[in-house]
């Protein structure tokens, strides 16, 4: 699938947004030569460079651009814990860390070009750290959740057959366990304080490496980074990105979500194993020379994050509709934010009442962003455009966004179809590469000329989106993407489960959570209901990752199936929702 395209087609592309001055110096200060090219891509004049490495190009310019003080005394990452620890890094720092962690990959874990690393690390700085090092050393990274358990991880290293991961101490039991399985495994990295047998520690190797290294030349389609992204039916699709698809594409789109500058001071509350952390907590603020705020957070704690605002100079506030839920349920009177401006919120949609309920309290607006792993941002609403409640903005640029029916025609406005992007004649820079190892998937997306999402949703006469609901049966819950298959999987290993069907349900907090309707076998028919729920909620949270447990249980005599014997998810989910 090419990236490369013809820039008379960007240029009509780029007319969804007109150009941003302030944008541009910001750009500028990226150095002449990346700026030159940037503004040549932009304007029509050649093709996306062949080579591209966010690593050497946009993070080591920044560096220069520190050094010649031309930019704010910002950090270029910033990281708390709540208890008294801090982390600030200029770009300078950073570039000089990283770079001694690629010699860490390539040196001690004998890591080359191509290979791939799993990074399942929590909301600590050597995240960032491993992040800039395999595109340093053209490793692709494969990001995951703390919350994984042993089995999803056996899964992970088998399906990508990644060479090395990268966890803490506390998953490193849960690697060991499946290890034995993974023949391509060569190398096992973990960041503690302490040792364990068959573990290199992170710590100490990178304290004692040299800083001297060469950032390896990258093509702008090789690959970069591979999300596991739930699917309806089997297990998570590996979909790859680009080393331009997540990292050049800002170069060119404009501050058309995030409004950064180099001033700004950014804060994300998504999970490190979420694509919004890697957009909203590395390229975009990156791209822009912005700093990236960090606080460890081990659970989501309103008042933690409500401090966190009124303590530290962050303008810029990202997170799942979930945060903002929970933070209008506090007393927001008591809190005085020291310099938020910007409140984002992706991943679902968000309620419209809230919105309002954080409006009426803080006086800011909440700035909706629609997008997939596949994708990035799809929709959104920028910095001084209308806000619609309910709409989650209009295209992102480099985007024709549109609304079609099954025949890929595209629908007028007021008229609900699929939410889908043009892909031909031209593939936009943004999009994955394909779903790796299964060109079946990869082809489903594709219809007539366009990629179709999977989401329903509808266009209004301005060229907002509203969205309206998944074809699929995928559950979002609290940002969190749910794979109904992984969850009837775990369910059905239980004794007491004959067979059950998952499907999402409305939750105030959550916006929708996990409901199981389960068949019982006839030996657990008089056993007590709600331990035997709590028994299965239990025996998920072991089984996979505990984010995926049902918090709703239903038993039933049988589910409903079509005359070939699949269940009807869609029946039992409006039902949940109140559409029968």
């Amino acid at each position: 699938m090419k990236l490369l395209f013809k820039l008379q087609s960007l240029k009509l592309l780029w007319t969804l947004k007109p150009p941003n001055r302030t944008f541009h110096g910001h750009l500028r200060l990226l150095s002449s030569d990346v700026y030159s090219q940037y503004e040549s891509v932009r304007q029509g004049k050649q093709e996306i460079p062949e080579y591209f490495n966010f690593a050497s190009d946009v993070l080591d310019k920044w560096s220069e651009i520190e050094k010649a003080g031309k930019r704010p005394s910002n950090p270029a990452f910033w990281w708390v814990n709540g208890k008294g620890e801090e982390v600030k890094w200029s770009f300078e720092e950073l570039g000089f860390l990283s770079r001694k962690v690629a010699n860490v990959l390539i040196k001690e874990c004998g890591l080359q070009k191509g290979d791939r690393l799993i990074l399942i690390l929590p909301r600590i700085p050597e995240w960032w750290l491993v992040k800039v090092a395999c595109m340093r050393a053209g490793i692709v990274i494969i990001p995951g959740t703390s919350q994984l358990s042993a089995k999803d991880i056996l899964y992970r290293l088998q399906a990508s057959k990644a060479a090395c991961i990268v966890t803490t101490d506390r998953l490193a039991p849960a690697v060991d366990s499946v290890a034995s399985q993974c023949q391509l495994l060569k190398t096992k990295l973990m960041v503690s304080k302490g040792s364990r047998d068959g573990w290199l520690n992170f710590t100490e190797l990178y304290q004692n490496q040299s800083d001297d290294h060469s950032c390896i030349k990258t093509r702008i389609q090789d690959p970069m980074i591979i999300f596991f992204t739930s699917g309806t039916t089997g297990f998570p699709k590996m979909a790859q990105h680009s080393q331009g698809s997540l990292g050049f594409r800002p170069l060119l789109s404009e501050k058309y979500w995030m409004d950064s500058t180099p001033s700004n001071v950014i804060w994300n509350t998504a999970d490190t194993g979420w694509i919004l952390t890697s957009v909203a907590s590395f390229f975009e603020p990156w791209v822009f020379g912005s700093c990236v705020f960090m606080h460890n957070l081990p659970q989501t704690d309103s008042a933690v994050i409500l401090n966190t605002l009124c303590r530290f100079p962050i303008d810029t506030l990202v997170g799942a509709p979930t945060l903002f839920r929970m933070l209008v349920q506090s007393d927001l009177s008591k809190y005085k934010f020291m310099n938020l401006k910007y409140c984002i919120s992706g991943g679902e949609p968000l309620n419209p009442e809230v919105m309002e309920q954080w409006k009426s309290h803080t006086g800011l607006d909440i700035c909706e962003v629609y997008g997939q792993t596949e994708m990035g941002v799809i929709c959104s609403v920028f910095g001084g455009m209308k806000i619609k409640p309910g709409s989650m903005g209009k295209a992102a640029p480099l985007y024709d966004v549109q609304i079609i029916d099954k025949n890929a025609n595209i629908l007028p406005p007021g008229q609900q179809g699929e939410i889908a992007i043009r892909s031909k004649p031209i593939r936009p820079l943004g999009f994955f590469s394909e779903y790796l190892d299964n060109p079946k998937k990869t082809a489903e997306t594709e219809r007539g000329d366009f990629y179709v999402t999977g989401d329903r949703g509808i266009m209004d006469e301005e060229g907002y989106f509203q969205f309206i609901g998944r074809n699929d049966d995928i559950i979002i819950s609290s940002g969190y993407r749910i794979g109904p298959f992984e969850v009837e999987n775990a369910l059905i290993e239980h004794p007491a489960v004959v067979e059950s069907a998952v499907v999402s349900s409305p939750d105030p907090l959550r916006g929708e959570v996990v409901k199981a309707f389960v068949v019982l076998s006839p030996d657990f028919s008089s056993t007590d209901q709600k331990s035997l729920i709590s028994d299965l909620q239990d025996h998920v949270k072991k089984t996979t990752a505990p984010y995926k447990y049902p918090r709703k249980v239903e038993f039933v005599k049988e589910l409903p199936k079509t005359i070939t014997g699949k269940i009807k998810r869609n029946e039992l989910r409006d039902k949940e929702w109140g559409r029968t």
